[in-house]
């Protein structure tokens, strides 16, 4: 999950353009980058563990007739870099290859490195040494690849560049004589190229041919670990408290006497029933294909998905695909907190589906520092109504929005939001009471949101350490998401009635991949989740699974008996992703479980 790019021309490389792609292609990753140049009859590899743009300026290629590069959002093989180089093979990847364990025992070679694109390397080295046609090669290469492969394949000896993709992250352009190649066609548009290609069937373009091996140049600097790793201990795992309770729960729903604003007729049955209006009853589909109707294209892609590779959106997409037919680009922001897990499963989908993936990728450690400072700063001054500070950062994904919109020139987007998650406690708890006529799952309000501001700063006082850095990013954020109007947007489940067995079952079928701590296939793909549902449990005796069951209930989707047996195996503390959550943002595990631990209870 990446960006690559690359400039082949019969001059020197035009450094303004060659600017616009390596800018453009930080904006999938900046974790780590890769350039290939070929200068005095050689190619010469650089690596860095740092972003493209300060590479670039060390390297200064624009002596060379020939410049391809890598912008990295790190998925595994922290160490291993990009550009791969194996058997005299050289690979720029962007996207995951789920299969790579599988893939070496086929190929009967010897993995040397952890990243999931050496495979790739592999593969076409054990193809060419058989004699296989180059031909062939690229569909090889798919044929043996799960998950997204949009790929830049160096062949020096061969003197061929094979570009390819399995869901249409790649796109070739042409200004006079020199090619350009990026995953996105935005920055070929801007640079002005002509005929601008979706690359879907493979193309290959000729560079020189050198059998002089591939000079290769790594720096590595980096002290902090992006992919830290998950070293359980059965001494942490202990500190984890499960206490079952007996609290006043309604007799309707699940929700305790614990619940911000609860309140229980003669009956039994709390307010937040009878106040409910049924959220998951559809309307008819067909209104939503003459809605979308007059943003079909008959080239081209004609929506945009925003996706987060969690269960709804990813069931959402399918039926955006395969149900409502449109042809969509699918965006990802990526602001740290988003598990491996979660970046598979985009990788699964868009392959499967043949889907392209904008992804624009935050700072990753600058997010996960604010989380750092916010989470300490809660842990002086424990407040559940404070909770929701620590997933701030992520609220940009709706600015980013707009940013997709304005570069693709497509204004339709289609949202796969589960209707029933609804968790009006967690401003509860800051002292906001709910609003049952709410029918958004993101509300948009002004005075609302300045009431829920006024509270949370009043919150912050009390540990000042929350007045950091990560201020303006937690207030920006914020304002995207609340106070921006938003506009040609549908939610498809206003039109799909959200049915958990379907969806869960349609996503067998696409080999979606669950996590391994819980049978939960909600915010599995989300870092944070399962720290502050632990949170919740331990103080106030019920987490985010006990209000969605309980809509779940409302609707008439579940009995009591069914959700209450469900939310008692939710509810368990998910170790090994609390664990990876407090290592990924560098806060000692036993420490903060301690301080949680300790917190008043609420019953």
């Amino acid at each position: 999950m990446c960006g690559i790019f690359g400039v082949i021309s019969s001059s020197p490389v035009h450094e303004g353009e060659l600017n616009v792609l390596v800018k453009h292609s930080q904006q999938r990753g900046r974790d780590s980058s890769g350039l290939v140049t070929f200068t005095n009859d050689a190619y010469h590899v650089y690596r860095a563990d740092y972003p493209i743009t300060r590479l670039l300026k060390e390297v200064r290629p624009q002596a060379s007739h020939l410049v391809l590069g890598h912008s990295r959002l790190i998925t595994n093989g922290l160490a291993d870099n990009q550009p791969v180089v194996r058997d005299g093979v050289a690979v720029l990847h962007n996207g995951i290859v789920v299969n790579d364990e599988a893939i070496w025992a086929e190929i009967g070679k010897t993995r040397a490195q952890q990243i999931d694109t050496e495979v790739i390397a592999a593969i076409a080295a054990v193809h060419l040494e058989a004699g296989g046609e180059l031909a062939q090669l690229p569909a090889r290469i798919l044929g043996l690849c799960r998950g997204v492969v949009a790929c830049a394949l160096i062949l020096p000896k061969l003197g061929k560049l094979c570009l390819f993709s399995n869901n249409g992250s790649l796109y070739i352009g042409k200004k006079a004589q020199t090619t350009f190649f990026a995953s996105e066609k935005y920055p070929l548009t801007v640079i002005g190229c002509e005929d601008v290609q979706q690359v879907r069937e493979a193309v290959f373009v000729d560079i020189p041919a050198s059998h002089a091996a591939l000079d290769i140049s790594d720096r590595k600097e980096r002290k902090t670990d992006l992919i830290p790793a998950l070293s359980l201990s059965g001494a942490e795992e202990k500190l984890l408290e499960y206490r079952k309770h007996d609290l006043r729960r309604c007799t309707k729903c699940l929700l305790t006497e614990t619940m911000p604003y609860i309140n229980f007729d003669a009956d039994g049955v709390c307010n937040y029933c009878r106040h409910y209006k049924p959220r998951n009853k559809p309307r008819p589909k067909e209104e939503l294909f003459k809605l979308v109707e007059p943003y079909r294209r008959k080239t081209g892609d004609d929506c945009i998905v925003p996706f987060s590779g969690g269960r709804d959106s990813c069931y959402g997409l399918h039926l955006i695909v395969k149900e409502l037919k449109m042809k969509p680009v699918t965006y990802t922001y990526d602001w740290g907190m988003v598990t491996d897990l979660g970046r598979r499963n985009i990788s699964r989908m868009c392959a499967e589906l043949g889907v392209e993936n904008i992804i624009v990728a935050d700072d990753i450690a600058r997010k996960r520092d604010h989380i750092a400072k916010n989470l300490r700063a809660w842990l002086k001054s424990p407040h559940l109504g404070m909770i929701s500070i620590l997933t701030a950062g992520d609220k940009h994904f709706f600015r980013h929005v707009e940013t997709i919109k304005a570069q693709t020139g497509i204004s339709l987007n289609l949202w796969g939001i589960n209707p029933l998650e609804v968790t009006h406690f967690k401003a509860g708890f800051l002292g906001v009471p709910p609003d049952f006529e709410e029918k958004r799952v993101y509300s948009h309000g002004a005075m609302k949101q300045l009431r829920y501001q006024y509270l949370r700063l009043k919150a912050m006082l009390a540990s000042p350490g929350y007045f950091n850095s990560s201020l303006w990013d937690t207030l920006s954020g914020e304002y995207y998401r609340s106070f921006t109007k938003k506009t040609d947007y549908y939610h498809v489940f206003d039109y799909w009635r959200w049915d958990e067995k379907q969806i869960d079952d349609t996503l067998a079928g696409y080999d979606w991949e669950k996590a391994p701590d819980t049978r939960t296939t909600w915010r599995i793909g989300d870092g944070t989740a399962a720290f502050y549902n632990y949170v919740y449990y331990t103080v106030a005796g019920f987490t985010e699974h006990d209000t969605f069951r309980s809509n779940q209930i409302r609707e008439g989707d579940l009995t009591r008996e069914e959700a209450l047996e469900m939310v008692l195996e939710e509810n368990t503390p998910r170790y090994p992703n609390i664990k990876w959550y407090l290592d990924a943002v560098g806060v000692d595990f036993k420490e903060a479980i301690r301080v949680v631990n300790a917190i008043p209870k609420l019953y």
